[in-house]
């Protein structure tokens, strides 16, 4: 029988809506056995843009899935109790409250650290220490303090919100890192420790290609830019590569929102590029042969190649321009992604039953692993695994379970 990465490792996870679900969800997919624990009335989030009435949303769902889910009213005396033995029994805890909530609840590091000294305790909030502190962050908010949205959009127009859940599942997939870090530190010093991830901070990790060149304006225009002023602060660029080759979105028939293709020029590319657009002279011409006469002009040689790709379908445009190894990348719409037969055949997007809503489509694990292979299974119903954790693992009795749900402490 295959065992997983993170077999044997129990999670307490007292986290909600996207962040924190996200870094657990990843946990449980390494194989660990995560316990989400909600408030009696559940993670906000299962009643949040749904599409099916009384029915857990996509939104929970697809954050979901392969956890057990217990409640519990960690503000009763009893619930306090409980909760101190699910520390215990834990190797991790996670939380994305506000600031200060756990604390308040009377669970402060040190004193999780003297319930157990094992536990890594990895909190999400939306800053790290200063002014910030005690602010609200989304994901949005983290975008447009990390660095994200002053320079995504086009030059003439608003800065702009990526469609990539930058500040929520990336600051989850940063918290998981750091959650593993400390579970490897811990097998040399049998110690738990604290993990504290910040929204803002993973974004701006996320955006240190733009602090690259914040610092590279101070000598001089960014030249592989498409814009034509610079100020002191790093521009918009549209569809700029920001990498060292020039690359833009390039319209493609039969004219459609994504009909579209990547296309990156790299000094190998071009000759062939030329060829393929019907201009084969400019492969010698010195007004266009090398990657210093085209830089100046890089919105006339990406029109040029546009003029060649908006008379053919993108995957068509795909393949001529693999066929030269010329990188691009076709943009696919969410409903062509979501019907991609090579995602489904990589379990990327995949197919898992409901008990409730029959069957819906998630995205699978991005992390492959020879030796722990991931079957995403259904996420759980709100207090199914109550009696299999409080009874069959914590020992309490039927009747004491009984009273527990009768007094709303569970």
């Amino acid at each position: 029988m295959t065992t997983k990465a993170l077999e044997g490792i129990r999670v307490l996870d007292m986290t909600h809506v996207q962040s924190g679900p996200s870094a657990t969800q990843l946990l449980a997919w390494l194989g660990a056995d995560v316990i989400k624990l909600e408030a009696p009335t559940g993670d906000i989030t299962r009643k949040q843009l749904r599409d099916l009435p009384d029915v857990d949303s996509l939104y929970f769902t697809m954050l979901n899935s392969n956890k057990r889910s217990i409640t519990l009213n960690t503000k009763t005396d009893r619930g306090q109790q409980i909760l101190t033995e699910l520390i215990r029994r834990s190797d991790v805890m996670v939380e994305n409250f506000g600031p200060g909530a756990i604390d308040r609840m009377g669970f402060t590091w040190d004193r999780i650290r003297e319930i157990n000294p094992q536990i890594v305790y990895a909190s999400i909030k939306g800053f790290g220490e200063g002014p910030y502190t005690n602010y609200k962050a989304y994901e949005v908010v983290a975008q447009a303090m990390g660095g994200s949205m002053s320079t995504t959009g086009f030059e003439d127009g608003p800065p702009l919100a990526t469609g990539a859940q930058i500040g929520d599942s990336g600051t989850g997939i940063h918290a998981v890192a750091g959650i593993l870090a400390a579970l490897f530190q811990r097998t040399h010093t049998g110690r738990g420790q604290r993990v504290n991830v910040a929204m803002q901070h993973a974004v701006l990790n996320l955006c240190r290609v733009k602090l690259r060149d914040q610092q590279r304006l101070a000598h001089g225009p960014l030249a592989e830019y498409p814009n034509e002023d610079f100020g002191d602060e790093v521009p918009r660029s549209g569809n700029a590569s920001g990498g060292g080759q020039p690359g833009w979105a390039v319209r493609c028939a039969p004219g459609g929102p994504n009909d579209y293709v990547y296309v990156i020029v790299q000094p190998v590319g071009w000759k062939p590029i030329s060829e393929l657009i019907g201009r084969p002279e400019l492969a010698e011409d010195p007004e266009w042969a090398t990657p210093e006469a085209r830089l100046p002009k890089l919105e006339k040689m990406f029109q040029m190649i546009e003029e060649w790709s908006s008379t053919l379908p993108k995957l068509h445009v795909l393949e001529r321009l693999n066929a030269h190894n010329i990188p691009c990348g076709p943009i696919l719409s969410t409903k062509e992604i979501i019907e991609d037969a090579s995602l489904v055949a990589n379990e990327m997007i995949v197919r898992v039953p409901h008990p409730e809503r029959g069957e819906f489509v998630t995205v699978g694990s991005p992390l492959k692993l020879s030796d722990s292979p991931v079957d995403v299974t259904s996420p759980p119903l709100l207090g199914e695994h109550n009696e299999e954790v409080y009874v069959g693992e914590l020992g309490l009795g039927d009747e004491e379970f009984r009273l527990l749900k009768s007094n709303g402490v569970i």
